[in-house]
Parts: C-alpha cells; sequence; structure tokens
C-alpha cells in the first residue's frame, strides 16, 4: 500500500492581510462601542397597548372559539384525535393567559 503526502495548505502572506483587514475594524469597533439601554423607548406602547387588549378580551375569545368550532368539525369528520381537543384548549389557554406571561418576562429581561 502507497501513502500519499498531502500537502498542508500554507499561510500566505495575503491570507494574512485579508484576516487583518476584517479583524481589526471588527476589534476596533467593538472597543469603541457605547453602552446601550433598553426600556425607555416608548415608540410602541400605544400599538402592544391595543394588541394585548384585543387579545384579552373579545378579539381572544373569538380566535377561541374560531379554534373550538375547528375542532369540533375535524371531530365530526369521524377521525378521533387527541390534537382535535388539545389544540382548542391550548389556543385558549395561550390567549388567555398567554399575554401576561409573555409581557411580565419581557418587563423581566429589559
Amino acid at each position: 500500500m502507497t501513502l500519499i503526502a498531502l500537502p498542508l495548505p500554507g499561510r500566505s502572506k495575503a491570507r494574512l492581510a485579508k484576516s487583518a483587514a476584517l479583524i481589526l475594524p471588527v476589534a476596533a469597533l467593538a472597543l469603541a462601542a457605547g453602552t446601550a439601554y433598553a426600556g425607555t423607548d416608548a415608540t410602541f406602547t400605544t400599538a402592544l397597548t391595543k394588541f394585548t387588549g384585543f387579545l384579552q378580551g373579545s378579539g381572544g375569545k373569538i380566535i377561541t372559539v374560531l379554534s373550538l368550532a375547528a375542532g369540533l368539525i375535524s371531530l365530526a369528520s369521524g377521525r378521533f384525535t387527541l390534537g382535535q381537543i388539545a389544540v382548542p384548549v391550548g389556543v385558549g389557554v395561550g390567549v388567555g393567559t398567554g399575554v401576561p406571561i409573555v409581557t411580565s418576562v419581557i418587563t423581566a429581561v429589559i
């Protein structure tokens, strides 16, 4: 059996120059970056209030009823799966309690 030795790729000056041209500006920007503060911006407060009000109010009830109706229609098709019951229940729980949970998590992180 004959072994063939393949040459290892060498580091040429052009390759080192190219790497330095990419790394040095990124390092300079990282060192010069200022501190970012989150949580003081109120740009989307109005949209967030309307959306959470919609999901916790009549919109959430409509979504839950539509999901329940889809589950009942699929049950009427004659095939029973657990998803036909679990999905409407999950949608109802998600709409009812999901918004406060997500809002509190985002507030805690920010």
